[in-house]
């Protein structure tokens, strides 16, 4: 996918970031479950949590 962000402005544009937030928040709804989780899940929620704390930095470092 080629980088259509000028040299002058790296990053993402911000919307681009609102959507990974809404896609990363909407993952951890989508996989929520009382009941419990395994390792491999608690695993991978943990990644996509600290991809969305990420990402949250990056928005507010914009804002």
């Amino acid at each position: 996918m080629p980088n259509h962000v000028p040299a002058a402005a790296p990053g993402l544009p911000a919307a681009r970031l609102d959507v990974i937030h809404d896609c990363l928040a909407l993952a951890l709804d989508a996989t929520e479950r009382p009941a419990g989780y395994s390792q491999t899940e608690r695993e991978a929620r943990a990644y996509i949590r600290s991809a969305l704390r990420q990402t949250c930095k990056l928005m507010e470092a914009r804002a």
